[in-house]
């Protein structure tokens, strides 16, 4: 079971907005990921509960950030609640869309985990809904995703595998660079591991 924490950065200035302190593991019906987020100067920030199926579909998010709440899972598409501060104004959405995704890297272990992208110069589109901070405010996103490399590092206890992909928005055309080892970001624009206590789990 990996655990270990993130800091997340502004991609454009690298301030330091958050520490995201996560722990996660593949079970027998899926993948796990579970996290608290707490500001640069120590308090709580918010939480991501993320579970998805073996074939890497959401069955349950459950994201907090600002007093804001998300439920949602894959259903007729993707389905959410989301939930003002105040409790009284819960809204429902539903987007013909695969999955989430976010701010925290769990999303991008888990669309990677959803689209099992195998060989070098694989390419692959996917709908997301993201959720932007601080308010959790859900907005349709296209993407196209790109294995562009694979490559075995020797290390003491077992082969890090490590997969790198280009991810591109298909609305501005911007590209970017995911490094992930099993179901650990090992650096992607705004995400750094600063610290693991565990290697990656190996997926199946």
């Amino acid at each position: 079971m990996p655990r270990g924490r993130y800091s997340l950065h502004d991609p454009h200035d690298h301030t330091l907005l958050a520490e995201e302190h996560f722990h996660c593991a593949p079970g027998p019906a899926g993948w796990r990921y579970v996290s608290q987020l707490t500001t640069p100067s120590g308090e709580h920030a918010g939480s991501v509960d993320l579970a998805l199926d073996e074939l890497g579909r959401p069955i349950r998010l459950e994201l907090h950030a600002a007093s804001w709440q998300v439920r949602g899972a894959a259903l007729d598409g993707v389905t959410w609640v989301r939930t003002d501060p105040s409790g009284t104004h819960a809204t429902e959405g539903n987007v013909r869309a695969h999955a989430f995704t976010g701010t925290s890297p769990a999303f991008l272990i888990a669309t990677a985990r959803l689209l099992r992208l195998t060989t070098p110069s694989s390419v692959t589109r996917v709908r997301l809904v993201a959720f932007t901070d601080p308010v959790l405010a859900p907005r349709t996103v296209d993407q196209s995703w790109a294995l562009v490399d694979t490559e075995t590092h020797t290390t003491d206890n077992a082969p890090l595998i490590v997969e790198t992909y280009q991810v591109t928005a298909l609305d501005t055309g911007e590209q970017h660079t995911v490094h992930l080892s099993g179901d650990v970001v090992l650096a992607a624009p705004g995400v750094e591991l600063e610290h693991l206590e565990t290697p990656p789990s190996v997926f199946p």
